[in-house]
């Protein structure tokens, strides 16, 4: 019996993109526990990896700040204020790098942001929307953080949405699973890493 419609629609992979988020050395150490760690970076790397296979797009987000942009953040920006006044992830700095288990290959978009949301400080949205995209799964960290603003952001400007589910992690595990259960599924479909390898297949079967 197929299980196709509790996992959604189909995935066309020459329409769908993988956004990986934040996943730097810096902020993967927010997550308690190196297992965790090192369990979703495995669990991330093979989603890529089907992505990848399937003829899917990659899209490594990151953030990252030059001095101007440590300049630029109000003191009302209780997100990132503190992190300015203390000068921290500097966009050359190897802790604000993509991990290199999930290093970015030739044809990925890669793009550097300065606030929560993939788009709003980027021109990830542009080269998406190049490129055919219509269709996102998001991953990576945190669920209250980027994942969050970034599903919102991109709920708005009318993509097909899914969030991996055990492709995103919060340092706050309640917090993680009000949003994963209660929250983003109002704005997109959520699929665990099999769901997903499942779905991109289905369009070619």
């Amino acid at each position: 019996m197929s299980t196709q419609p509790a996992l959604g629609p189909a995935l066309d992979p020459a329409h769908t993109a993988l956004l990986v988020l934040d996943c730097q050395p810096a902020i993967l150490a927010a997550l308690p526990e190196e297992g965790d760690r090192e369990a979703l970076l495995g669990r991330l790397a093979g989603a890529v990896a089907d992505v990848r296979a399937e003829g899917g797009t990659i899209a490594h987000v990151r953030v990252g700040f030059t001095e101007a942009d440590w300049d630029a953040v109000p003191a009302a920006n209780r997100s990132f204020a503190l992190l300015a006044r203390h000068r921290a992830m500097h966009h050359e700095d190897p802790a604000a790098a993509v991990h290199e288990r999930l290093a970015p290959r030739d044809g990925d978009i890669v793009v550097r942001k300065t606030r929560h949301g993939a788009m709003s400080t980027t021109d990830l949205d542009r080269q998406l929307r190049e490129r055919g995209i219509t269709t996102l799964v998001v991953s990576g960290l945190s669920t209250s953080g980027a994942v969050l603003s970034t599903v919102i952001d991109a709920a708005d400007r009318d993509y097909r949405l899914h969030v991996l589910s055990d492709g995103v992690a919060d340092p706050d595990p309640g917090v993680h699973d009000v949003l994963l259960h209660r929250v983003l599924p109002s704005r997109a479909h959520v699929v665990d890493t099999a769901g997903l390898r499942a779905l991109l297949r289905a369009s070619t079967s």
